[in-house]
């Protein structure tokens, strides 16, 4: 299972990836071994995430997600906790 996910950063900013293991990542995050954006913006808090088939699906869905606006982000987030 493939996973694209969006983090809340300590900071309140949010940071959209990909993975194939996402509490493995998630703990990577938060222990300073991800991306070089959340490494300064300790903890990270999962906040949303959906699932792929394939690897290139999560990532085509991530480029997507990462050129979306902020405003459209939280309402992204905010539509899969209202489900």
């Amino acid at each position: 299972m493939n996973y694209t996910y969006i983090v809340e950063c300590a900071d309140g900013t949010l940071y959209c990836g990909w993975t194939n293991d996402l509490d493995k990542r998630i703990a990577d995050h938060n222990a300073g071994k991800g991306a070089k954006y959340t490494k300064p913006r300790l903890p990270v808090k999962l906040v949303y995430y959906e699932t792929a088939d394939t690897k290139e699906e999560a990532m085509s869905r991530e480029w997507h997600i990462k050129r979306l606006s902020r405003k459209e982000k939280l309402r992204l987030i905010q539509g899969k906790k209202d489900r």
